[in-house]
């Protein structure tokens, strides 16, 4: 809870990973993944509960071992590879309500960002409340910029993705930044539904590259491994 509000977590982890098998509990640096967000979750001041939506008994069976809360199992029609994310958080958030439990604002952390803290959250938490917005997500700055890239035209000539002189120096670029993944929150009003957008016309929570690696390939795993043997040997740069 944060200045009166009850805030709920979510973390969706469903089952059918077709890049990396099972990644939702694949082996890293001696953890399956999903503990690392359970227990990034269980660190945060403010989250008041935190729930797993997964359609998977694997996962379900791994993520309790490890002090994850799974108290539903998510239909199989809400766990496809064209299933939408937030048709699986309106059907948790359903769910907590027909058993009683309603909030106030929404935390949705994606399972396959494991390097965020809990003091990540609770950073973009005090953010997000000391604004007037009604939604957060976190981003993170983009290492290639979108001024020196190109699309390709029918006839073969390059076109500038945007409208801006590539003449310029590079430390005058603008910024860019990307969604990361590791944090959404929500304010849960009368608006929210399945047509929310979870990404856009949002206050922005910056992150540092190296909390912000979203595993999709083996080489993210790589880059993960990398980052905690450096936080093991103490540089948390």
């Amino acid at each position: 809870m944060y200045k009166g509000k009850r805030i709920l977590g979510i973390i969706p982890a469903r089952g059918g990973s077709k890049g990396i098998p099972s990644k939702n509990i694949i082996e890293i640096y001696g953890k399956p993944l999903i503990q690392y967000s359970i227990e990034c979750a269980n660190s945060s001041k403010y989250l008041d509960r935190t729930v797993i939506s997964t359609d998977d008994l694997e996962i379900k069976a791994v993520a309790e071992k490890f002090g994850g809360d799974v108290p539903f199992m998510r239909p199989a029609e809400l766990a496809q590879d064209t299933s939408k994310t937030i048709d699986a958080v309106v059907h948790a958030i359903n769910w907590l309500k027909e058993h009683g439990e309603e909030y106030d604002y929404l935390v949705l952390l994606q399972n396959t960002v494991p390097l965020r803290k809990g003091w990540h959250i609770d950073e973009a938490i005090e953010k997000l409340f000391e604004s007037d917005e009604k939604s957060l997500v976190s981003v993170t700055e983009v290492d290639e910029n979108p001024v020196l890239m190109r699309t390709i035209n029918e006839d073969g000539t390059v076109k500038n993705l945007l409208s801006l002189n590539s003449t310029m120096r590079r430390q005058d670029f603008p910024k860019f930044y990307r969604v990361n993944g590791a944090i959404y929150i929500q304010e849960l009003n009368k608006d929210f539904g399945l047509d929310t957008s979870l990404n856009d016309g949002r206050l922005a929570y910056v992150m540092n590259e190296k909390y912000s690696v979203d595993i999709d390939t083996y080489l993210d795993i790589k880059k993960i491994e990398y980052y905690l043997e450096q936080e093991l040997n103490g540089n948390n740069t």
